[in-house]
């Protein structure tokens, strides 16, 4: 099988190189809707489990992107797979998830993807108790144990790409909705990076730019009312793109938007295909990273990820803007890969610590933090 990444190592941790393809490019022209989402193996047994994250496994962002990276490696080695969805939905305790992660084992289970940072206390004493089954944990840390793999991405260089891209457009009033409650270091990521791209390309015009910031009724990463009446009113105000992270929340920002004419930047996945609303994605290589920890497993050199985290980002071309649907006009594609290389050469770095990112002061952002 031709190598999807290829391995170094780094300031001690682990990096890969994604090939030659961007996330977007990769999945452009495969139908991952053809694998179907069960199976029925001959023995019984399901070789590689995936248990979801909160929200729904079709939620068209961070569950999905996952669950179709596993769906093609299985298809294409001819390995068994099956999802499990812990108990209680958005409710769902760490013993939910725990008993989700010993049914995995208990069903054969060889390697099993974990999506999410709230897997930890679970997938911990689940990890401890069968050493000899594999774990990646995506968005995640290896906890101290060797048969786990964290897979985790450079999402502020994702949502500076956003954040500079929308302001270059032309777009002067923005909005951010992140999920997890201000606790997901990804969506913190996503955020804190989204206004250091608005910044800078503000900067660049000599303009102020305005963005309306917050965390409400996005703990459970899910659709609400009570979101969609938000972001109704920060549209019906003047707010004309509103970047919405955290997984099936996008349904609330989708509708909203459609309802006042705006605009919505779509997360993890390319989104262009879910709304006419999406001006654009902040993506990551979920697809991509996690067959390339599956094909190092089956490869037999789980010893190179093992204990470690995988940590991609520009520089592994894991990060970014889809390409491939590519609606902007004033800020052109050309214009997007000059900036993608320069933060992939390091000629533009971007902070990755988002903490007090809401209280920062920002030259050429007025942020309005709503808690």
């Amino acid at each position: 099988m031709k190598k999807i990444l290829a391995f170094f190592v780094m300031l001690s941790l682990t990096f890969f190189v994604i090939g030659c393809k961007a996330p977007e490019e990769e999945e452009t022209g495969f139908n991952y809707d053809a694998i179907s989402d069960t199976m029925e193996s001959t023995n019984g047994k399901y070789q590689i489990a995936f248990i979801t994250d909160i929200g729904q496994l079709k939620d068209k962002s961070f569950n999905q992107g996952t669950w179709e990276g596993i769906k093609r490696f299985a298809s294409e080695n001819s390995k068994s797979y099956k999802y499990y969805q812990p108990a209680n939905g958005d409710a769902a305790t760490d013993d939910d998830r725990y008993d989700a992660m010993v049914a995995a084992v208990n069903g054969g289970a060889e390697i099993i993807v974990c999506a999410g940072y709230m897997q930890a206390i679970a997938l911990e004493k689940a990890a401890e108790e069968n050493p000899s089954v594999k774990f990646i944990f995506v968005d995640g840390w290896p906890l101290g144990l060797d048969n786990i793999n964290a897979l985790v991405f450079k999402e502020e260089q994702s949502g500076y790409f956003a954040g500079y891209a929308v302001v270059m457009e032309g777009y002067t009033k923005l909005g951010y909705s992140g999920g997890g409650g201000g606790t997901n270091p990804a969506c913190q990521r996503f955020g804190y990076g989204f206004i250091q791209g608005a910044n800078d390309a503000a900067k660049e015009k000599g303009i102020t730019v305005e963005m309306k910031y917050s965390w409400n009724y996005g703990s459970t990463f899910s659709a609400s009312a009570d979101l969609q009446t938000m972001l109704n009113g920060w549209y019906s105000t003047g707010t004309q793109v509103v970047f919405a992270a955290g997984g099936s929340m996008c349904q609330s920002a989708f509708a909203a938007a459609s309802a006042n004419d705006g605009k919505v930047i779509g997360v993890d996945v390319d989104q262009s295909g879910d709304s006419a609303t999406v001006i654009t994605s902040a993506t990551k290589g979920l697809r991509e990273g996690t067959m390339y920890a599956l094909e190092v497993f089956y490869d037999g050199n789980w010893d190179e990820i093992g204990g470690k985290i995988t940590n991609l980002g520009a520089e592994n071309n894991a990060v970014g803007l889809p390409e491939a649907t590519w609606s902007m006009t004033t800020f052109t594609l050309e214009d997007y890969q000059e900036l993608f290389e320069k933060v992939k050469e390091g000629t533009i770095t971007i902070d990755n610590d988002p903490t007090n990112a809401e209280t920062k002061t920002y030259s050429n952002v007025t942020l309005d933090y709503i808690q």
